[in-house]
């Protein structure tokens, strides 16, 4: 698991260093706007393109430091998505761990599985603006058979 965390760690930063305007914060109400645009863009495209278009580097879903993420809601574990590091897509995360020892994945898929089907997530996760490892609060929505996230640094 610290390998996959190192990968992650590893593929942030490279994200950061790609995208200029990483060094801005997106807020709290930016994430949930996002993940409600990449709801609708996965409702009216379906996942093949919805997918295609959250890993984009350079898309509509990937701004200041914000980026959108997917799992299937079948608790698997398996990214379908992910806008800050392609190289987890297709991979079994469900046992990946933050700072702390939290399963973190596990408790996305919950909140995204449970009955509201929505809400926040915190954990604590490398931030690649500063290169130190800082509180982050996901929020992650469940559309139909897909939970998708989009994580804010506090």
């Amino acid at each position: 698991m610290k390998k996959l965390f190192t990968v992650m760690f590893a593929g942030l930063m490279m994200f950061a260093a790609l995208d200029a305007s990483a060094a801005e914060k997106g807020t709290a109400d930016e994430a949930v706007a996002m993940v409600k645009k990449a709801a609708e863009f996965l409702k009216k495209n379906g996942k093949e393109k919805a997918f295609a278009e959250f890993n984009n580097p350079k898309g509509q879903f990937i701004q200041k430091d914000l980026y959108i993420f997917a799992f299937g809601a079948n608790g698997d574990g398996v990214e379908l998505a992910n806008g800050a590091n392609v190289k987890l897509v297709g991979k079994n995360v469900l046992e990946m761990k933050d700072a702390d020892g939290k399963f973190l994945i596990k408790d996305i898929l919950a909140l995204g599985m449970g009955k509201e089907g929505k809400g926040w997530v915190d954990y604590k996760w490398p931030n690649p603006s500063t290169g130190t490892v800082d509180g982050k609060r996901t929020y992650v929505e469940r559309v139909d058979d897909v939970v998708i996230g989009c994580g804010i640094y506090k």
